[in-house]
């Protein structure tokens, strides 16, 4: 088999790198190793309004809207962030995926199921990958190949394009909860999911209740010997605080309803990948670590990126030059797009993950403010945290509290 361009994974990254190859006039294909589109779901499926208009589909009654936040301190107190409009909905990620990957399909793009990538080789200007489809092996040939292959990209390793310095695992069940608003999400940041935070966000009837810790052994066990692999510790140091927050937490557990269904359990990368481009490879999405270290959440800017590297493989196809050098135009691209607002995350997210539950206390009762939920409230932004952090630190009120909250970094 022949193409200009070859997609490795069919999530929302692979898809809209493939449609918009395809649209610039490049033969493309899209290939999925699992069954179905959209499984196995590894995300909590809520998406800015951002988001989904970067992946350009419209939400449909499925979708469930959300208009703020509930953030609670570890110590019981909380703060409401809510403008009254719509900042995301909740989706059925297998649904949305399947939709962006119809939508590759109609602007001209194939895709190829149950196709594993098992290696990849260069022949001249082009690259060989070597697949099995359905089992069989195979051998697919083509001028540039997408890695959209996920965190654990074989892609971004065969072309020597290095790991990340962190990944964070999420684990996440469905469930019953008893919102005081369905339209907000709930967050816990603190000790109960060290690192990062806890969620419960409302899908219609439903509840899905879950966090991400940064990597360590499973509290209270023998990390055994050197050879238990780093993401074996983390599923069950994940696994173990999900339990913990839906028994023992002081709000969710007594707001968790019923029993739990659907263990869903992903990882997240936080720091994007030095390079992204080597001779005809690309690399976008969660492989490339296009993710939000703030939220974790991947689909906006991996819909940013990957649109660039869909139209800059098309390009460099018609050009007939598809060298690291002139591929690295897209790394150029992206990092000018959100580049600048990931690392800013990352740094949100490092001084988050320093605060402990006292400094995060202290931070929630500093922004239990009318003047600062008003701010943060007309700022805040999900896919740019820099906005509002701008205008936090041009305040008198909070800029002085959150240097008070510097020494407990520090420490």
């Amino acid at each position: 088999m022949d193409y200009d361009v070859v997609v490795v994974g069919a999530g929302p990254a692979g898809c809209l790198a493939a449609k918009y190859a395809a649209k610039n006039g490049a033969k493309t294909l899209i290939i999925e190793e699992h069954a179905s589109i959209g499984s196995p779901v590894q995300c909590a499926g809520l998406l800015s309004t951002k988001a989904i208009d970067a992946c350009e589909v419209r939400p449909d009654k499925g979708c469930h809207p959300i208009t703020g936040a509930f953030v609670y301190a570890p110590d019981g107190r909380r703060i409401c962030i809510s403008g009254g409009e719509i900042k995301a909905y909740v989706v059925d990620r297998r649904l949305f995926d399947r939709t962006l990957a119809e939508n590759a399909l109609r602007s001209g793009a194939e895709i190829l199921m149950r196709t594993r990538a098992c290696g990849i080789a260069t022949r001249g200007n082009r690259r060989i990958l070597h697949v099995t489809i359905e089992g069989e092996p195979d051998v697919i040939e083509a001028d540039v190949v997408i890695g959209a292959d996920g965190i654990q990209s074989s892609i971004a390793r065969w072309a020597g394009l290095g790991t990340f310095e962190k990944v964070l695992c999420g684990a996440q069940v469905n469930t019953v909860y008893d919102f005081d608003c369905y339209d907000c999400v709930e967050l816990f940041p603190g000790s109960c999911a060290p690192g990062f935070f806890a969620w419960a966000i409302p899908y219609h009837e439903s509840a899905r209740i879950g966090l991400a810790v940064r990597p360590t052994v499973t509290p209270g066990s023998d990390p055994g010997p050197e050879s238990i692999s780093q993401s074996q510790s983390q599923s069950g140091s994940a696994c173990w605080h999900l339990k913990r927050l839906l028994s023992d937490h002081r709000v969710v557990s007594r707001k968790c309803l019923s029993g739990m269904t659907g263990l869903v359990m992903g990882g997240i990368p936080i720091g994007v990948l030095q390079r992204t481009a080597a001779d005809s490879v690309l690399i976008t999405g969660d492989a490339a670590g296009h993710v939000k270290p703030t939220s974790g959440g991947g689909v906006y800017p991996g819909a940013v990126c990957a649109k660039i590297a869909g139209r800059v493989a098309a390009d460099a196809i018609r050009d007939r030059d598809t060298s690291a050098r002139r591929l690295y135009e897209y790394d150029r691209l992206w990092r000018a797009e959100i580049g600048r607002e990931l690392a800013i995350g990352k740094r949100i997210n490092e001084w988050m993950a320093r605060l402990g539950d006292s400094g995060i206390n202290r931070l929630i009762r500093v922004l239990d403010d009318d003047e600062l939920l008003d701010l943060i409230t007309r700022y805040g932004d999900m896919d740019y945290p820099s906005v509002v952090l701008r205008k936090l630190l041009m305040n008198t009120k909070s800029v002085g509290a959150l240097l008070k909250l510097a020494p407990i970094c520090l420490r």
